[in-house]
């Protein structure tokens, strides 16, 4: 019997985070600095348990090592996508992520390419994504003499809106703002400026120049173009489809039947509540849950009201 996978996952503190993951999404958070939830992940700092069905308890690397079948036994050697919640409660730090060649070479680890769904932010709300300078030696000159004013590129945003983040890209997420990021499985990062600021123990952060130089891209970042259709109750828009992964947002209020396209799907509920049906059994679903649908779901039926849901395969 084909059933979907739901996940419990691992809650991440950081310097930067704050309490939405409690106040709006209702997980059970370890302090008031929290400021990542690996929603469905197979990496090492932070593996999804399934919950449910004949593989509950298992966690997601060794099923993907051991059931290559559900995921329609495609050929990369880990399991390539990461999805996380993030609440910027303070500024990230300003950072860039190699790209495969690069993070392989130096880290032994995939690079990162992401986007970032807005989920929520405040008014006023800006993330830096992009520089200004012109050539690697004006980037160069512009860190050393830190001038951040000029180089850094900053966008205002709001909810519903959403960023392609290709390897390279100087990027960095500010305060007031809820996001969901779907990303290559690595947690390959080189900081470039972290405002200075010092952690619990007085020290600051390490930062990594040269890294950072060294494959930081010159131009402008170039975001993709989503485009909606919407076919009875379901209206689907494709956000971006990458050399990576392809990431939709899925709106539905009403019923929905879908037949399976890719090999298996990372869905990730941000808003509304309804029933998931696959293979005769219904599954309650709601904000904050987290499934894959695996190989072997052929057609399934979303019944709901208000449904959001960002979807995502390799």
């Amino acid at each position: 019997m084909s059933e979907p996978l739901f996940l419990q996952s691992v809650m991440q503190e950081k310097i930067w985070g704050g309490t939405h993951l409690r106040d709006v999404f209702g997980y059970d958070i370890p302090s008031d600095h929290v400021g990542e939830y690996w929603a469905i992940s197979a990496h090492p700092n932070g593996v999804s348990t399934i919950k449910n069905g004949r593989y509950a308890g298992q966690t997601l690397d060794v099923l993907y090592a051991e059931h290559r079948e559900l995921f329609g036994n495609r050929q990369e050697p880990v399991f390539p996508l990461l999805t996380k919640i993030l609440d910027a409660n303070d500024w990230l730090s300003v950072q860039v992520h190699p790209d495969d060649a690069y993070g392989l070479e130096h880290e032994g680890e995939l690079g990162k390419t992401e986007c970032w769904y807005i989920i929520a932010a405040e008014p006023g709300a800006e993330i830096i994504y992009g520089h200004n300078a012109k050539s690697k030696e004006e980037l160069r000159q512009q860190i050393e003499s830190k001038d951040w004013e000029n180089l850094l590129t900053k966008v205002p945003v709001k909810a519903g809106d959403f960023f392609y983040v290709p390897s390279g890209t100087m990027h960095a997420i500010g305060a007031g703002i809820m996001v969901l990021e779907t990303q290559q499985s690595s947690d390959t990062t080189y900081r470039v400026y972290d405002f200075d600021r010092k952690d619990d123990q007085g020290n600051l952060r390490e930062l990594h120049l040269e890294k950072s130089i060294d494959v930081l891209t010159i131009g402008e970042p170039a975001n993709s173009r989503p485009v909606t259709t919407k076919v009875d109750d379901l209206k689907s828009t494709l956000l971006v489809a990458s050399d990576f992964f392809a990431v939709y947002k899925w709106e539905v209020s009403g019923k929905v039947t879908l037949e399976k396209t890719a090999p298996y799907l990372l869905v990730n509920v941000l808003a509304g509540q309804g029933m998931l049906t696959v293979d005769g059994e219904t599954y309650p679903i709601a904000k904050g849950d987290h499934f894959i649908l695996p190989s072997d779901v052929e057609e399934w039926t979303f019944e709901g009201k208000n449904l959001e849901m960002i979807v995502s395969h390799p």
